[in-house]
């Protein structure tokens, strides 16, 4: 396995990183050991999660599978959709974010997060609080290392403006949609991220299976979530894509 520096930290991480959306779901715990175990074998030390994953069911899986061996790996999990039925129950605010990192910490069985995205851009909460939050996070040791998702460039350059201004810790790596159907951000996002000497991993690299060889013209599955997920067939459902 090689290994990359994750942005500007000096922490090394497999240039493959294995993400557990589908634990507690798609894959039940055997399939997700099974999974999590060929990884490790491969020389992988890199597990991305999220809070929402399965309603939470993926980050209690990866929690139990990574017990032996925690200090080796690069963790990490997100905040931002909502996790309940309560209004506040989201977003970018401290009340949210707060509540939020003391979830993931005891479904993941840890006492810190190596990598902590938000998962999306708010709208509607001043970034000052979104950042400040994510910074106290570190200062208390939640988190080692911040990172953003699904953020446009424009968006990640105003928080990296906002975190210098106050000496908070700033965004070392990017997380955007990336693979070759979806090439958007190679326009802004990359040429930024390299710039600022930001990380960047990539989710959905194989098109949600469309790059895997399964789907054709003439040819597509009984099954799949190209075939049964109303989210990816909206994606990548467009015949001029096949």
């Amino acid at each position: 396995m090689e290994y990359r520096i994750l942005g500007n930290t000096g922490v090394e991480v497999s240039k493959l990183c294995l993400g557990t959306m589908t634990f507690g779901g798609p894959a039940d715990e055997k399939e997700s050991a099974n999974m999590f175990n060929l990884s490790r074998d491969a020389g992988i030390n890199f597990f991305d999660c999220a809070n929402v994953y399965e309603n939470g069911r993926s980050e209690e899986i990866l929690g139990k599978l990574m017990a032996d061996s925690r200090e080796q790996l690069i963790i990490t999990s997100k905040a931002y959709f909502p996790t309940s039925n309560d209004v506040n129950a989201r977003g970018g605010t401290r009340k949210h974010i707060m509540t939020a990192i003391e979830d993931s910490l005891k479904r993941l069985k840890t006492n810190y997060i190596d990598l902590y995205f938000l998962h999306r851009f708010d709208d509607f909460t001043p970034l000052e609080e979104t950042l400040r939050a994510l910074e106290d996070l570190v200062r208390h040791g939640k988190v080692l290392y911040l990172g953003a998702s699904n953020f446009a460039a424009w968006q990640i350059t105003k928080a990296l403006g906002i975190s210098a201004k106050n000496g908070w810790c700033r965004f070392e790596c990017i997380q955007p949609m990336y693979n070759l159907v979806k090439r958007q951000a190679e326009v802004e996002i990359f040429p930024m991220a390299l710039s600022e000497n930001i990380g960047v991993i990539s989710y959905s690299p194989l098109g949600g299976g469309l790059l895997t060889g399964k789907y054709g013209i003439k040819k597509r599955p009984k099954a799949g979530r190209l075939i049964e997920n109303k989210m990816y067939k909206k994606r990548y459902g467009d015949p001029q894509v096949f």
